[in-house]
């Protein structure tokens, strides 16, 4: 893989999925969209309009995992959202453990005094996961 890549990560959730935009020279992400979700289903032709748009390299998706690491049904979603973003647009896509990310978002809005809706958290924590991602790439590199 390129040493200067960008990523789009993505944060998966029943209502909203998360989308942030990543690149590997300073191993940081910035917020994009939350993107709508029904019933677990994603809205594709949102997603292909920000792969179209960012024109990412790699894809990273949160992996889901509560404090014993039992995997639930979220988990096992986002595992197949992660499986239907590579069949859909051939790209490679790495999962991260996600832990607590959407809790640190939080704690990150109310350390900045802000009020943000639940789809911007979202968005937070992808940008958590994503900058997750490129740290680790970047260690075993």
């Amino acid at each position: 893989m390129p040493d200067d890549i960008t990523v789009l990560g993505f944060d998966y959730g029943s209502h909203w999925i998360g989308s942030a935009v990543g690149q590997s020279r300073t191993a940081t992400a910035s917020p994009l969209e939350p993107i709508p979700a029904r019933q677990f289903k994603p809205d594709w032709p949102h997603i292909e309009r920000l792969i179209e748009t960012w024109q990412p390299d790699q894809l990273v998706v949160g992996q889901p995992t509560n404090l014993d690491t039992i995997e639930q049904e979220v988990t096992r979603r986002a595992k197949r959202f992660a499986n239907q973003l590579a069949g859909r647009f051939r790209l490679p896509v790495e999962m991260i453990d996600e832990h607590l990310s959407t809790r640190e978002a939080w704690q990150i809005v109310e350390q900045a005094q802000s009020r943000q809706a639940k789809p911007d958290i979202d968005c937070i924590a992808a940008v958590l996961i994503t900058e997750s991602w490129l740290r680790h790439r970047q260690k075993n590199s």
